[in-house]
């Protein structure tokens, strides 16, 4: 999560793509979606209130901290439920009204177009990431450091960038960033976040080079060995933050709720963990394993709400 650009498209005249991070181009939503169930019955859930949080698409701290939040809050007797949906529909919904809460808006940079599109129908909450960023990565025993290093180096990586959906803020970054540092002669794949990451799970177990399209927080990053090539440019940005927005009223209606997400704060090592226990689950395990993942983090998750 996001990670995240200079290359934004505004959201009003491109609705069906990704800014940033690991999206789908699909922008469907798809019905809210309870997936993580708390052990509070259902009448005792709704004691606090309904509501509904928007998920990006695809994107593993959207994913993560939605999840650690749904099962905080129906502990707590609120009724969480999620809906999933790429950026720029989550955007409108929380600004219509329709979604509570998005956990996943990257500032200053990559979800600027967004913000000031909708600016005047979500509030700004809190950030809870200071260190997100678009990246370059490669393998840690790569024998380059710089993406001005890449285009002399690039037999070693086979002549291939890896990227994800074509859609993505990410990718729009990286075109930009071709020309700059001379890499035409790359091939620049584009396709999905899942195919990206199965080439690089290849790649570690092989002990291959191998160049891809990432970003910061992932959960990639505790599981590979990787290293991020420098961007002298300044092409990818620097580090943003990660802000939690509502809907307007949202704080009048649930103002213990708004106060919490304010507050939250949630740092590399809690957030990896958690993606990493997440990765690859099926939607029907995730409450398990958040559940799993909060008793043996109690400590840090009671602080979220004291």
């Amino acid at each position: 999560m996001f990670k995240r650009t200079t290359a934004i498209v505004a959201a009003t005249a491109a609705a069906g793509l990704v800014l940033a991070g690991c999206s789908s181009s699909d922008d469907a939503t798809t019905e809210p979606s309870n997936s993580a169930s708390s052990t509070t019955d259902s009448s005792a859930m709704a004691e606090g209130g309904d509501i509904t949080m928007a998920v990006f698409n695809g994107w593993d701290e959207s994913l993560a901290t939605s999840l650690l939040w749904q099962s905080v809050l129906n502990d707590k007797g609120y009724n969480v439920e999620l809906a999933y949906a790429d950026a720029a529909p989550a955007f409108q919904g929380v600004a219509d009204g329709e979604y509570d809460l998005v956990t996943d808006v990257w500032l200053p940079r990559t979800h600027a177009e967004y913000v000031e599109t909708f600016g005047d129908d979500i509030v700004e909450l809190g950030a809870w990431f200071d260190k997100a960023a678009l990246t370059v990565a490669v393998n840690a025993d790569a024998p380059i450091d710089s993406l001005a290093e890449l285009a002399d180096a690039a037999d070693e990586f086979d002549n291939r960038i890896v990227g994800i959906e074509p859609g993505a803020g990410l990718t729009a970054a990286v075109e930009e960033a071709i020309p700059a540092y001379g890499l035409e002669d790359m091939d620049f794949i584009t396709s999905s976040t899942p195919a990206m990451l199965a080439e690089l799970d290849s790649a570690q177990k092989d002990g291959e080079n191998i160049v891809v399209t990432l970003w910061e927080p992932h959960w990639a990053y505790g599981a590979y060995d990787l290293k991020n090539l420098e961007d002298p440019e300044g092409i990818l940005g620097d580090a943003e933050n990660i802000v939690t927005y509502s809907r307007t009223g949202f704080a009048d209606d649930q103002p213990q709720v708004a106060e919490w997400m304010t507050n939250f704060k949630m740092d590399a090592d809690h957030l990896y963990d958690l993606e990493n226990e997440l990765n690859g689950s099926e939607e029907a395990d995730q409450a398990g394993i958040v559940s799993d993942w909060i008793a043996a983090n109690q400590e840090w998750v009671d602080s979220l709400t004291a």
